[in-house]
């Protein structure tokens, strides 16, 4: 069974003989009172990655938006949610609604939206948008840097789930395409930092290790250290804190090779799928969405199965339709890739061409 479930983009694997020593799981101290050894060192080392001088290590995403819209919510507040936000953020976000601060939907990806929104709002409350950095759904950068004008106007905030770009997407992406280097996210890949930005990340995807970071320049960011999940729940256990360390060392000296050969597998996929007739979404990026002609996301998710691909069915806020989805990593083989194509042609009803029909292209994020 070829898999392509996996969200391990750059194939990070952190065996226990890779990691330093330890001595015990957890203290049995919040880290309010204890930072356990190591956490700090890794939260300034990826606030740096994204463009930021103050991190701060929790044990999830979820921990972090909780506390994170806990501070914001102590000052006048009105929230603003992005159409296409995953569902951790609005989880994170409804922490503000229960302390007594407006909140609503604005489209997606559009800034002017965006700004109308911003000027219907309580001029005694300050704006505070929150969105993925990218979308899966669409296959886009958010608009960064149009957002946080935006909520500068008005003295406000932008809260950036970069979850998915973090390790894959970086700073120059021009210079180094697709994805740019150092693997930032999507902050460093449209230029954007400074005051007004709060970036909340996993690192489980990118860098393979089940922890988070939030991430900025302001004062909020050193408000985290003695926030109420620091104070109430377990942080990252010893192990977790290892992982993260043999991640950033890996990313260090091999990240950006790995980033590229993630992109040589994607544009491979994507040339066999032009090859064969296929279309799918998501341009470089590694989550290629599919919808065939004439054939059902549950149909062809049936088919893949029978046919030895593991896939996922995924409908993104954004989307319209469910849309079977193949996730890339920079693990995949070229074999695996072609023979993924061909039954992915073969389940849609059509027959592979000759790899010489089509002229090779880079595609880029969309």
């Amino acid at each position: 069974m070829l898999d392509f479930t996996s969200a391990l983009y750059l194939g990070l694997r952190h065996d226990s003989d890779a990691l330093s020593p330890w001595t015990e799981l957890t203290s049995g101290r919040p880290a309010v009172l204890d930072e356990p050894p190591g956490a700090g060192g890794v939260a300034r080392a990826l606030a740096r990655r994204m463009g930021f001088r103050r991190g701060v290590l929790g044990p999830s995403t979820l921990h972090l938006f909780h506390d994170v819209f806990e501070l914001l919510a102590r000052r006048p507040v009105a929230v603003l949610l992005d159409a296409g936000l995953y569902p951790i953020g609005r989880w994170g976000a409804a922490r503000a609604a229960l302390a007594g601060a407006p909140m609503c939907e604005i489209g997606h990806h559009d800034p002017a939206a965006l700004r109308t929104a911003i000027a219907r709002c309580d001029p005694a409350r300050c704006p505070v948008v929150v969105v993925d950095g990218y979308c899966p759904g669409c296959g886009r950068v958010a608009p960064l840097a149009a957002y946080l004008e935006a909520v500068h106007a008005r003295d406000g905030w932008l809260v950036v789930d970069d979850t998915q770009a973090l390790g894959v997407l970086g700073r120059e992406p021009g210079r180094v395409p697709p994805f740019g280097a150092g693997g930032g996210g999507s902050l460093p890949y449209c230029g954007v930092a400074g005051r007004g930005v709060i970036a909340v990340c996993s690192l489980a995807k990118g860098f393979g290790v089940p922890a988070a970071v939030a991430a900025g320049d302001g004062e909020l960011v050193a408000r985290l250290s003695d926030a109420p999940t620091r104070v109430h729940c377990s942080p990252p256990s010893a192990p977790t804190i290892r992982a993260a360390m043999h991640a950033l060392a890996l990313d260090d000296r091999e990240g950006d090779a790995r980033r590229q050969r993630l992109a040589a597998v994607v544009a491979r996929f994507r040339r066999g799928l032009a090859r064969a007739g296929l279309r799918a979404r998501g341009g470089a990026f590694p989550v290629q969405r599919l919808r065939p002609d004439g054939v059902s996301a549950a149909v062809m998710y049936r088919r893949l199965l029978s046919s030895g691909i593991r896939a996922v069915i995924l409908r993104a806020a954004c989307s319209a339709e469910p849309e079977v989805t193949l996730v890339l990593t920079a693990r995949h083989r070229d074999d695996e890739i072609d023979t993924a194509v061909t039954v992915l042609a073969r389940c849609a009803g059509l027959k592979p061409a000759r790899e010489s029909c089509i002229r090779s292209s880079r595609p880029s994020i969309e």
